[in-house]
C-alpha cells in the first residue's frame, strides 16, 4: 500500500535517497553524469548498428519524417538543460528516457528495412477515444477493449515497441513498472498499469518526440510552444507504422484497435486525416474537476525529477492545454462526417451499462452478450482499484 500522500508535491524517501546519490557519484567520479547532448545519444544508440546506422534512421520513412526527429530532439535536449532544473534522479530519468526513445527509432529503422510488408499492414476502421486528460477515457478505452471483437494496445508492446521474442517485453515491463513503484509509490493510484493490460499509445507519440509525455514530466515550456506550433504529421506517420508492426507480429490486424491518448486532442485533425474511417468517442467532464486531477498527475511526476516544482506554473500550463485541446478538437469535428458518440464522466459513473449501450449505438457497433461479460469483469476488478486513492487524495486536497 503507498504511504500518505501529504502534498501534490511530495516525494517517496527512496527517490530523495537515490537523487543524493547520484550527485553525490557524479561529483565524486564514482559514475559518469549522463549526457544529455543529442550528438552523445545519437553516438550511443548507432554503436549497435555500425555503419548501417544512417540506414536504420531512414527505414521506412521519409526525409522529412527523418528530419523532424532531428529537430525535435535537438529542442527538446537544449529545452531540457536550459529551462528543467532537474536534480540528479530526474537528469538519470530523463537520459534514460531519451537513449531508449533514440535506439528504438533506430532498431525500429533496421526492423522495417528488413521486414518492409510490416508497415504496409491493412488495419481495420479503429475506434479512436478523444479527451482530455482525467475524463474518463481510460475507463471508456477499457471497457471498449474489453469487447472480444476489438483489439487493444498492451503497456508492455506501448513502451517496447519493436518485437522481442520470448516475452522479453513484458518482463522488462515488470521490472520497469516495479522500480517505479519503488520510486514513486502513488503512480499507480493516479494512473494504475500493469505488463499485460491495456494501455494508452501515449509512448507510441513519446517515440516520435511528440511534447505530451514529457512536458508532464519536466519545465520545458520553450519545447512545448515550438512543438505545439509544429506539423504533428511526421509524428502521427510514425505512429502509424508502429501500430501496424503491432497489429501484423501481434496478429490483430483484422480487429478494429481501440487508440486513446489524450493529446490525440490537441492533433485530431492530424489523426483523422490518417484514419478517416475511425470511429470516435468523445469523453465529456467537468474542466475544473479536469484541471485538478491533470495537475495532481504532473505534480506527482514532476516533484520526482525536479527540487524547483511550482505548482502555480503546473496549473497554468494545464489551463492552456485544456483550451488548446478544446479549440483544436472543435476545429477538427466541425468538419467531421464520420460516426461520433459521447460519453460524460458523470454518466458513465451512475450507469455504465446504459452509457455503453449509448456509445455502441451511436458508433453502430453491436454490444453482445460477450463483450457486457467482459466489461462486468473489468468493472468488477475496478471496484476496488488504486484509482479510489487518488480520489481521496484530490479531495483531500482540496478540502486542505
Amino acid at each position: 500500500m503507498a504511504p500518505p500522500r501529504d502534498h501534490l508535491l511530495a516525494r517517496s524517501p527512496l527517490a530523495e535517497r537515490a537523487s543524493a546519490f547520484l550527485g553525490r557519484a557524479w561529483a565524486r567520479g564514482w559514475l559518469p553524469a549522463p549526457d544529455l547532448d543529442p550528438d552523445a545519444l545519437w553516438a550511443l544508440a548507432a554503436r549497435p548498428h555500425g555503419a548501417r546506422a544512417e540506414a536504420a534512421e531512414h527505414g521506412g520513412r521519409s526525409a522529412e519524417d527523418v528530419a523532424d526527429f532531428r529537430a525535435r530532439l535537438e529542442h527538446l535536449c537544449a529545452a531540457l538543460q536550459a529551462e528543467a532544473d532537474l536534480n540528479p534522479l530526474g537528469r538519470a530519468m530523463a537520459w534514460g528516457q531519451l537513449s531508449r526513445v533514440v535506439r528504438n527509432r533506430l532498431a525500429l529503422g533496421a526492423l522495417w528495412q528488413e521486414r518492409p510488408h510490416l508497415i504496409e499492414t491493412p488495419l481495420a476502421a479503429p475506434i479512436i477515444v478523444v479527451g482530455h486528460m482525467r475524463s474518463g477515457t481510460t475507463r471508456i478505452q477499457q471497457l471498449l477493449a474489453a469487447d472480444p471483437a476489438h483489439a487493444h494496445t498492451r503497456y508492455c508492446d506501448a513502451y517496447h515497441p519493436v518485437p522481442a521474442p520470448l516475452g522479453l517485453n513484458r518482463v522488462k515491463a515488470a521490472l520497469e513498472l516495479a522500480l517505479l513503484g519503488l520510486l514513486n509509490p502513488w503512480m499507480q493510484t493516479i494512473h494504475p498499469m500493469a505488463p499485460a493490460a491495456v494501455e494508452e499509445e501515449l509512448a507510441w507519440l513519446s517515440a516520435a518526440l511528440h511534447h505530451s509525455i514529457y512536458e508532464s514530466q519536466w519545465h520545458i515550456p520553450a519545447y512545448s510552444a515550438w512543438s505545439e506550433a509544429r506539423d504533428a504529421a511526421p509524428i502521427y506517420r510514425e505512429f502509424v507504422r508502429i501500430l501496424k508492426t503491432d497489429a501484423a507480429t501481434r496478429g490483430l490486424a483484422e480487429r478494429p484497435r481501440v487508440l486513446k491518448v489524450p493529446a490525440f486532442a490537441e492533433d485530431l485533425s492530424t489523426l483523422l486525416a490518417l484514419f478517416p474511417d475511425a470511429r470516435l468517442v468523445i469523453a465529456e467532464r467537468d474542466h475544473a474537476a479536469v484541471l485538478r486531477s491533470a495537475v495532481s498527475l504532473a505534480a506527482n511526476q514532476m516533484a520526482l525529477q525536479s527540487d524547483s516544482c511550482d505548482l502555480a506554473s503546473i496549473e497554468a500550463r494545464w489551463r492552456h492545454k485544456i483550451a488548446l485541446r478544446e479549440a483544436r478538437m472543435a476545429a477538427a469535428l466541425a468538419g467531421w462526417q464520420g460516426p461520433v458518440a459521447r460519453a460524460c464522466f458523470d454518466a458513465l459513473n451512475a450507469d455504465w451499462q446504459a452509457a455503453m449501450s449509448a456509445i455502441y449505438a451511436d458508433l453502430g457497433l453491436a454490444l453482445t452478450p460477450a463483450a457486457l461479460a467482459a466489461m462486468r469483469k473489468v468493472m468488477a476488478a475496478s471496484a476496488d482499484g488504486h484509482h479510489h486513492a487518488h480520489a481521496a487524495q484530490l479531495a483531500r486536497f482540496a478540502g486542505a
